[in-house]
């Protein structure tokens, strides 16, 4: 696994549009973490925790159920919006699952500031 930080100027404007559909979906949702991955067409898919009685789900493991669901073979990154420290070690499985070990997973702060990027692997 790789890591950085920094800010999101660096970045290339996908990146930084999945940082900004991830940001979105979790204020518009009131959820603890919005994420969003780009699949292997550029197409995106959005997502916010789910915490139901039967099912709960991070925010990413969504996005990529949603990715697969809607016929993605492969991800070309992934974005998570989250108070925590980083992404887990089973949100970066269910990436590594469909874009594999090299797949960039991008943290971002609520306020959507970079602050790592990480590999899948």
């Amino acid at each position: 696994m790789t890591q950085s930080t920094g800010d999101a100027t660096g970045l290339n404007p996908e990146d930084r549009k999945i940082i900004t559909l991830a940001r979105s979906a979790r204020a518009r949702n009131g959820v603890p973490e919005g994420a969003a991955v780009r699949d292997e067409t550029g197409r995106t898919y959005v997502a916010g925790t789910v915490e139901l009685a039967s099912l709960k789900l991070s925010a990413l493991r969504t996005a990529v159920a949603m990715a697969v669901a809607s016929g993605a073979t492969s991800l070309e990154a992934a974005a998570v919006v989250t108070a925590e420290s980083g992404a887990s070690d089973e949100d970066r499985a269910a990436v590594r699952d469909l874009g594999g070990p090299g797949t960039p997973v991008l943290v971002a702060g609520p306020d959507g500031t970079l602050t790592a990027t990480v590999t899948a692997g």
